[in-house]
This record gives C-alpha cells, structure tokens and sequence, in this order.
C-alpha cells in the first residue's frame, strides 16, 4: 500500500466552503481521476483519507494537508496534476510527496495566519498588536457545544506585527481597496483549546477596544512545526521530500512511471 500526503489551498470565495463541503469535492476528484483509492473495511467502505487540523469555514488557506492510501502505486507529481483537473478552481494541490515517515499531525504544531483588517488604519492596527503582546493574559469567550467557555488568547500567540500591502502574502480581490487596510500576521501555536483567529480579533478588542467595520478576511500561509530557535513554522512534508530523494524509489513506482502510456484508438 501506497501513501501519498498532499498539501491543498482554500482560495477566493471558495473559503466559505466547509470541511465536509471539501471532504465531498474531494471525493469526487479521486473518483473522475481514477485514483486506486483504498478503502475502511465494514458494512459502509470508505476511501482511506486522513485530513489533518482543516481551517475552519470562512477562513482562506495556502497550507491544508491530507493523506492518501492506494492499492497501487502513482507518481505523486502526476497525482497531484490529475487531481487538479478534477477540481475547482480554489481547491488546489499544490504540493505531494509519498509518505515515508509517521507522524503528520504530531508536525502540525503551529500556523502562520494573515488577518486582512479593511477600514482600519495601520498605524491603530500596530498599536493593538502591541498592547496583545504586552498582556500577561488575554480572555476571550467562545461558545461551545457545552456553552460559553473562557481562555486565555494570549499564550498561543508567539508573534503578532503589522505588515504593509507590499508584504502581504494574499490579495483579495473581494474586499473594498478605497479604505484603509491593515494587515496583521500572527504565528499561533496549537494548544488545547485552539486558539483561533477570531479569538485574536475577540483578544484585541479587549484589550485595544480595535473593531473592525468588516470581518476580517483571514489566510492560513502556513502550519508545520514550530522552529524554536528560528520562530518560524517549517515545511511539515520536507521530511518526507528528503527520505525519498535519500532513497532510491521502489521497483513498483519504479516500473509505473516507465511503463508505456496505453495507446488510443487506431
């Protein structure tokens, strides 16, 4: 069996989709690519897919990731190709490598989050981030399944700066551009319970009374481990990118990317 980890984009207005919305397209995708999928054993089989720390609804990305299991092998770079011309536009692979290491989720640690902030001045937008960096402790309320819960928004947050336009990692073309616009990156650890972007914006209400006129527009740039040493979040897939480039690939890949393409009809 064959495992292949893919690295995918929510872009546009295709942020809004949900999980299970992408869960569904997905599918579908494997299905009209022809992908030899494995399946759960049981009464209802399903495709052997591993989705790991998805955004939540509403919010862009340029860094979910997932796993697949095959029953045959596939030239990853090819999958990757194929699965792009089954998919919408904004649901994009844009990265896959066969799994030779354990472990995805466990080098999921942290996000780099961009929050797109119109009708606020940057200048008011680096102010607050100053004074969330400055707090001890920030509370913010979330409501839960089991009713309102109170934490603390301040821990998971390693770096919080106001970036300009020019160093803005998105654009979004759906957002008013006549209007100040501030631009503020995060780097968030993932703690138990998650702190999300919208605590932030909820943690710098509190204590910087910033409220923007609009909901914000957020991207998700990146998640991975957590560089202690450097601060920044690393490629969660480049272990994998470099045990297959150490090791020669196996005979059955092997035989599969030299085999002939079938021939069409005479």
């Amino acid at each position: 069996m064959q495992r292949i980890r893919l690295r995918y984009t929510k872009r546009g207005r295709l942020r809004f989709t949900s999980h299970r919305d992408f869960q569904r397209a997905f599918e579908r995708a494997l299905r009209r690519a022809d992908v030899p999928m494995a399946y759960s054993a049981g009464f209802t089989p399903h495709p052997k897919v591993s989705y790991a720390n998805a955004a939540p609804t509403g919010t862009g990305s340029e860094a979910e990731y997932l796993e697949i299991a095959l029953t045959a092998p596939r030239d990853p770079d090819q999958l990757r190709e194929l699965l792009n011309e089954s998919l919408p536009d904004g649901l994009d692979i844009t990265d896959a490598v066969e799994s030779r290491t354990s472990g995805l989720a466990d080098r999921l640690t942290a996000s780099v989050w961009e929050l797109r902030l119109d009708g606020v001045e940057p200048a008011r937008a680096q102010q607050a981030a100053e004074l969330f960096r400055a707090a001890e402790k920030v509370e913010v309320q979330r409501r839960t399944k089991s009713g309102m819960r109170t934490f603390d928004a301040r821990e998971a947050v390693v770096s919080l700066e106001a970036v300009t336009d020019g160093e803005a990692a998105t654009r979004d073309t759906d957002r008013p551009s006549d209007k100040p616009c501030a631009i503020l990156r995060l780097v968030v650890r993932h703690v138990t319970p998650a702190v999300r972007p919208d605590d932030v914006l909820s943690g710098l209400r509190a204590v910087a009374d910033l409220a923007p006129p609009v909901p914000a527009a957020v991207t998700r740039l990146a998640q991975g481990l957590f560089d202690e040493e450097t601060g920044t979040v690393t490629d969660p897939l480049a272990p994998d990118r470099e045990a297959v480039t150490a090791a020669p690939p196996t005979a059955a890949v092997s035989a599969a990317a030299k085999a002939p393409a079938p021939e069409g009809p005479r």
